[in-house]
């Protein structure tokens, strides 16, 4: 992870984590015991990243669900799953990167395991294509849904895109098509599916992954029709609204909870997953495993109906004309 790092409004505790080394390298030079000043530093420190933390804004959430040091897909399968085997290939194009997933299991629960993949650099980026799928990724997707579906293991999903891939190359291999059968298709899957939202939760791209029994979200990620940039520039016709449209599309984890469009929230560590890796992969463990038991008691019929119903249900508003 990249510790130099840091986020706009992260400014004040990266101006006290300088003042901390200079103290320590101070005490280190000079060969003076400065050991309190240093304890009551971090003291500080941590009391202020707290603050910040506790009253995030829409638009900075959206900037911590964006930090290049957050922890992607294959970090969370690496910490919390066992005996991970990774499935490739849509069988008809190719290996698309930007979805990653296989057979795993998480404290002996057999799972189908899949999610968008991100890149931590240039080369690994451009493998991943930035997370962004191309049509043969959904279809690798779907394929690996139907072969849960096949064996009745349990299907967990992780999003985090930006949205599905909108070049050329897509069109002419039809994303939308791609997405559109996903969404019918995963309505018919007869095991539980859990769905994620780990960082960017962003328009069909993240739902042509994201149909499940259960919608999750960490603390400060989000999940939304269309990025606060794009909205800003269709609204206002200036990007520099962006803050201002990540209020208006209610897309935190909060305001999903309000809205019936997700059903849990998993906390972060302090700071935010990318401060704690391990951390929020244990939080998000936890919640897996809860979800897992409770579906796991439903039958076939049961599960099908719950999705269906849950679907169904949103977008349904009650309102009177005065």
């Amino acid at each position: 992870m990249s510790a130099q790092f840091s986020l706009p409004f992260e400014q004040p505790v990266a101006e006290l984590d300088a003042k901390l080394k200079e103290l320590e390298a101070f005490s280190n030079e000079q060969d003076i015991d400065v050991s309190h000043e240093i304890a009551n530093m971090k003291v500080k420190i941590e009391q202020t990243r707290n603050e910040i933390y506790a009253n995030l804004t829409a638009w900075q959430k959206v900037q911590v669900a964006r930090h290049p040091d957050r922890p992607y897909t294959m970090d969370y399968i690496n910490t919390i799953t066992t005996d991970f085997v990774e499935i490739h290939g849509d069988r008809i194009h190719r290996d698309d990167r930007a979805i990653v997933g296989g057979f795993a299991k998480i404290d002996g629960q057999k799972v189908m395991i899949l999610g968008s993949q991100k890149g931590r650099d240039t080369k690994s980026n451009v493998e991943s294509n930035f997370g962004c799928a191309h049509p043969e990724g959904y279809r690798k997707a779907l394929r690996l849904m139907k072969l849960a579906d096949k064996f009745g293991v349990p299907i967990i999903t992780f999003i985090d895109t930006k949205g599905a891939y909108a070049g050329l190359e897509s069109e002419e291999r039809h994303i939308a098509e791609a997405i559109a059968i996903n969404l019918r298709e995963c309505f018919n899957i007869k095991v539980p599916i859990i769905c994620v939202i780990i960082g960017e939760g962003g328009s069909g791209g993240a739902l042509g992954i994201g149909i499940g029994n259960r919608i999750l979200i960490l603390e400060h990620a989000y999940y939304s029709v269309i990025s606060p940039e794009g909205c800003a520039a269709i609204l206002w016709k200036d990007r520099a609204f962006s803050d201002k449209a990540a209020e208006a599309l209610k897309i935190t984890g909060d305001d999903l909870i309000k809205l019936k469009l997700a059903d849990e929230i998993i906390s972060e560590p302090k700071g935010g997953a990318h401060a704690n890796h391990e951390a929020a992969a244990e939080n998000l463990k936890a919640a897996l495993l809860r979800n897992l038991e409770e579906l796991s008691a439903k039958t076939a019929e049961e599960i099908l109906q719950e999705r269906y119903d849950k679907f169904r249900a949103m977008g349904n508003f009650e309102g009177s004309v005065e």
